[in-house]
């Protein structure tokens, strides 16, 4: 076998393994659109693709980034297959940005949520629903580990995963995910 062939295996194993990890996980993959009030006008973005997330519970529990529910007054959640639920805010905590929903359906798809710690350079994989496209895929790797951000206007997150996966605009809140 030459390096080519090698190479080329290689190649097809990386693709086959983000290509699976992608059709496993997309099901559970969720657009989140919400209702904000701003002061004393309402601005309305249901239908934009604000953000994303992910069923992990099939009694339709959500998990999502905080900055994507913050200061809604309304949440609408739609599923892969074209389902469209109003979502109650279970909790939600800024500092780790991580924020969980609630849809009143049952038996539906999940992700399962990972078992094992990340390890930095391990490949990871991002899927989103952004603006109602159906779902995005990006791979890449995970570059640190317990990162911290803050900034001007910007509340302090901690414990961070910093990856160089591309997160694309409406991917917030989706789920990161390893091969298997």
């Amino acid at each position: 076998m030459t390096i080519e062939d090698k190479d080329a295996q290689a190649l097809d194993a990386y693709s086959n393994a983000v290509t699976g990890a992608a059709e496993r996980v997309g099901p559970a993959v969720v657009r989140i659109d919400i209702e904000r009030e701003g002061g004393r006008i309402t601005r309305s973005v249901f239908g934009s693709g604000l953000g994303s997330g992910f069923i992990f519970a099939s009694d339709g529990q959500i998990l999502t980034n905080a900055h994507v529910v913050a200061h809604a007054r309304q949440i609408r959640v739609t599923l892969a297959d074209g389902r469209t639920f109003n979502a109650g805010l279970i909790g939600s905590e800024p500092e780790v940005d991580v924020a969980v929903l609630r849809v009143g359906a049952d038996r539906l798809p999940v992700a399962e949520l990972g078992r094992f710690p990340l390890k930095v350079g391990q490949l990871v994989i991002a899927v989103g629903n952004p603006y109602g496209l159906n779902w995005t895929v990006t791979a890449g790797v995970v570059s640190a580990l317990g990162r911290t951000l803050e900034g001007p206007g910007i509340r302090k997150m901690t414990n961070l995963i910093q990856t160089d996966t591309s997160i694309n605009p409406g991917n917030s809140g989706g789920p990161l995910v390893d091969s298997q």
